[in-house]
């Protein structure tokens, strides 16, 4: 099973958006630091469990644990939290095609427990 640490940050919100993302499969590890356009700090928490979900299908990874310290975006995805926003609803469906036929956990950690895909985020924006 993979573990997946995801953040998104943004600069001004809206502003721009970078994307963090260190998945670990057995001894491998895997680093994403990524610019993403403009847009709402939200748009890009949602963004890097979409990214972080197509590099666990590129993989070939069945099951990971997604670990997110936005407990909005965890709340959210488990359908704990309503979505109310359109373009949430759009990225929510898009979580849910790319895990259709995988096993995720989503899990909300702690800020200090994610301390990488955040500077990974912050990095790709040039904070």
């Amino acid at each position: 099973m993979a573990v997946v640490y995801t953040d998104g940050a943004c600069s001004g919100n809206p502003g721009p958006m970078g994307i963090g993302i260190l998945i670990l499969i057995g001894k491998k590890e895997f680093k994403i630091s990524e610019s993403i356009g403009e847009g709402t700090n939200n748009i890009s928490e949602y963004s890097a469990v979409i990214r972080a979900l197509e590099l666990l299908k590129e993989k070939g990874q069945g099951s990971a644990v997604i670990n997110s310290d936005s407990q909005l975006l965890i709340k959210q995805i488990k359908g704990e939290y309503k979505i109310k926003k359109p373009h949430l609803k759009e990225l929510k469906k898009k979580i849910d095609i790319l895990s259709n036929e995988m096993k995720i956990q989503y899990k909300w950690i702690p800020r200090e427990k994610n301390q990488i895909a955040d500077k990974l985020s912050k990095e790709a924006i040039g904070l």
